[in-house]
């Protein structure tokens, strides 16, 4: 078979493509309450506040897939809420480039080995036990003792999914909140998220991690319905929410910025490389106090966006990695020819049999594709759901959580979930157009983040990227070539020994990968954990 060099010289006999609109406007502007207040690739962001924060009810159907990785650290979304489970803890050096010039690497706190050194509370240590943690990852025996550390510094972190960077800032906020009874209903921390689906999982992480803290208050800040607003405001200790909303809220004073002291920016490297989300995040920073500790964290940090992220965050510690090492061990990373665009849909429901093995995710470029593939594949007696930025948030939370049960095996969606979703039984990725930046150009640090959908934590895991003429040649010989990795062809005419390469793939055992496994087993619903559902 001829190699992707060969065939960028191919004729084109694809279909025109479409224009990447989720990446360009994030909504649907006639699907109320949806309003984009600027050009963002995340469907995330009214013109008027949505201020219900109540976390909803936990779905006991996902206690079910604790069984299968209980004896894994966990980070991202926890097994209660069909989180994966482990930690990958990478062999290469964390490589830290400290702001203070001064800082002593042998000081005792520079790096750390246990949670214990730290000197936290026990009712913090008692959360961390319960997320199934033993002892740090090798980015939180770097990046804990930096954060902690008084007074308050600001951190950039770069690091693979995975490896427990979530768990590292929310140990950071559970840290610096004031838990007297005075300051219980005020917000002290804030984290924005680029989407309403990572945010209601990071509020889960907090919940779970803090059940023991006594007093701890946690709540959304996200688009929600007009009838269910809370005029009142938001009162409590940390705010999860998006950037839009969570600007508008402070600007009314339904969600009072006075006290905050952190600020997290989760996925931060898209939030601030976006014209609209990155005007946002300036915007609610310019509303908080001068002394908050900023803390950015992403699995990618271009060269263009660390720029400009050093300003958002000065004089911030950075972690930081390669992009050569940035790709996910454990996802086999295959690819299939197809003549034209016909081919990719007859392709499709051709793997639709390996997709309900475990849960896929099908990435198109947008929502017109989505809408058209999931009434097409239903028609067909193919039981697939769809999830973009033109559903409404109610919408949104109904389908993500009904795909993280299990109700739903096959989701498709834009790259509106592309980052930091985290649900353990993802085992196959289907690229059905490969990213790009919506200016015509490769964006391989998406295409990253949506394969990292699969092979979680230590997991194994399948992408398959369907390609069809030069241009899309081009696309996976780019990325192919950014990570430095091999790509398999996959066989188009032969489905048999396709099923056969993917099934073994799903199939395989984890032995052999680098993740850390502990023999504590926690409870997903014990010891007062908050009832939420991700």
């Amino acid at each position: 078979m001829a190699s992707l060099e060969d065939r960028i010289s191919k004729p084109d006999n694809s279909q025109p493509e479409e224009k990447d609109t989720e990446s360009s406007t994030g909504t649907n502007v006639n699907a109320a309450p949806f309003v984009p207040s600027g050009s963002t690739s995340w469907a995330d962001e009214t013109a008027e506040a949505a201020t219900n924060s109540e976390p909803s009810a936990v779905n006991a159907k996902a206690e079910k897939e604790m069984s299968e990785m209980s004896q894994a650290q966990t980070d991202g979304a926890s097994g209660p809420l069909g989180g994966s489970s482990g930690i990958y803890d990478p062999s290469y050096e964390v490589n830290v480039q400290l702001s203070d010039l001064q800082a002593n690497p042998d000081d005792p706190l520079y790096s750390i080995k246990s949670f214990e050194e730290l000197g936290l509370h026990e009712n913090i240590l008692k959360g961390i036990y319960q997320m199934r943690f033993t002892k740090p990852s090798k980015i939180q025996e770097k990046a804990l003792p930096l954060l902690l550390r008084n007074p308050p510094t600001n951190m950039i972190g770069q690091s693979q999914s995975g490896t427990g960077k979530t768990a590292a800032f929310v140990l950071n906020l559970l840290s610096r909140l004031d838990y007297s009874p005075t300051m219980i209903n005020t917000p002290q921390a804030l984290v924005l998220a680029p989407s309403r689906e990572l945010a209601r999982q990071i509020l889960g992480v907090i919940q779970i991690m803090g059940s023991f803290v006594q007093g701890l208050t946690a709540g959304l800040s996200i688009p929600t319905d007009v009838a269910n607003r809370n005029r009142e405001g938001l009162r409590v200790q940390i705010v999860v929410g998006t950037p839009g909303t969570t600007m508008d809220m402070i600007r009314r004073r339904q969600l009072v910025a006075d006290h905050i002291k952190v600020l997290v920016l989760d996925e931060a490297d898209n939030m601030l490389d976006q014209q609209g989300l990155g005007d946002q995040c300036i915007r609610v920073k310019l509303l908080l106090p001068k002394t908050i500790q900023v803390v950015l964290f992403s699995a990618t940090f271009p060269d263009q966006v660390v720029e400009y992220a050093s300003k958002f965050a000065p004089n911030a510690n950075q972690i930081t990695l390669r992009h050569e090492e940035l790709t996910v061990e454990g996802i086999k990373q295959l690819y299939l020819d197809c003549p034209n665009e016909a081919a990719k849909y007859d392709a499709l429901v051709r793997l639709y049999g390996l997709m309900t093995i475990g849960s896929s995710i099908i990435f198109v470029r947008t929502r017109e594709t989505a809408l058209r593939i999931e009434r097409r594949m239903n028609e067909e007696n193919h039981t697939v759901a769809c999830l973009t930025g033109e559903y409404q948030g109610a919408q949104r939370d109904i389908i993500i959580d009904s795909f993280r049960s299990g109700q739903s095996k096959v989701l498709i969606t834009t790259n509106v979930l592309s980052r930091g979703i985290d649900v353990q039984t993802v085992s196959l990725v289907v690229n059905y157009d490969l990213p790009d930046d919506g200016r015509g150009h490769t964006d391989p640090q998406t295409y990253l983040h949506r394969i990292g959908r699969t092979g979680r934590f230590g997991r194994v895991g399948v992408s398959v990227s369907l390609i069809s003429g030069p241009r899309s040649y081009k696309m996976i010989k780019e990325i192919s070539d950014y990570f430095g990795v091999e790509m398999e062809s996959l066989p188009h005419g032969d489905w048999d020994q396709v099923e056969e390469i993917i099934k073994r793939v799903i199939k395989s055992s984890r032995a052999g990968s680098n993740f850390q496994t502990t023999n504590a087993v926690a409870s997903s619903s014990a010891n007062g954990t908050k009832d939420f559902s991700m």
